[in-house]
């Protein structure tokens, strides 16, 4: 893996070089030559496979927002998104179920389904999640005010943001969402409306990579 995208997330947390293909060339080449390999477990949610994240609620509809937009913005486009969501900002009703469990019928500002911690660039939405423990974690925003999201929202960077108590985790191996007007992304790709189910695969793809320190991922 040749981590040159625009987050890097999967890549940083494998311990790859990120945005530097030469030097990861190198890793790759020498993974090869000493047989260092990791197997890393998947998501698979609407027939596609993912490794980081499942985003629904607020960050998905930012991401519904900026790619309506046709304007030439860049990167812009994006937190032009975000502040005019948050001016029509509102809590969404989910219905979620983890594993056998019973249906949840609660109110969100978010549902991130994590195969891997950190999405977006850096984003620790769900700081606990591991590549290889065989669940998917699952951070649910509850509903709460603009305020309270604005102060909220730049703890995410440090994982802190799960001490607040309008946020909540778990962790299943499959986890069905279903809300209104929501669509879901995976990996930042939009896959459609909900309801959707995710699924994790354990040790579903083996990487050509460096051992990680302990607490990597």
């Amino acid at each position: 893996m040749i981590a040159a995208g625009s987050g890097n997330d999967f890549g940083r947390a494998l311990g790859l070089p990120v945005r530097a293909p030469a030097e990861a060339a190198r890793v790759i080449a020498r993974a090869l030559r000493e047989d260092t390999h990791r197997a890393v477990d998947l998501g698979r949610v609407a027939g596609r496979w993912y490794g980081t994240v499942l985003a629904t609620g607020f960050d998905s509809r930012v991401n519904d927002r900026g790619n309506r937009t046709r304007l030439p913005l860049g990167r812009f486009r994006y937190g032009l998104a975000i502040l005019a969501e948050l001016a029509a900002f509102r809590p969404t009703p989910y219905r979620v179920r983890l594993d056998d469990g019973p249906v949840r019928e609660i109110e969100a500002t978010l549902v991130a389904v994590r195969n891997e911690c950190a999405y977006g660039g850096g984003m620790r939405i769900c700081p606990d999640a591991r590549l290889d423990d065989g669940l998917l974690d699952v951070t649910v925003v509850g509903p709460c005010s603009r305020t309270t999201l604005l102060k909220v929202f730049p703890r995410v960077y440090r994982g802190t943001h799960l001490a607040h108590p309008v946020v909540t985790s778990f962790r299943a191996g499959r986890v069905e969402l279903d809300a209104p007007g929501i669509t879901g992304y995976a990996d930042g790709e939009p896959l459609g409306p909900l309801p959707l189910t995710a699924t994790a695969h354990p040790a579903a793809l083996r990487l050509l990579a460096p051992p990680l320190r302990p607490g990597r991922d």
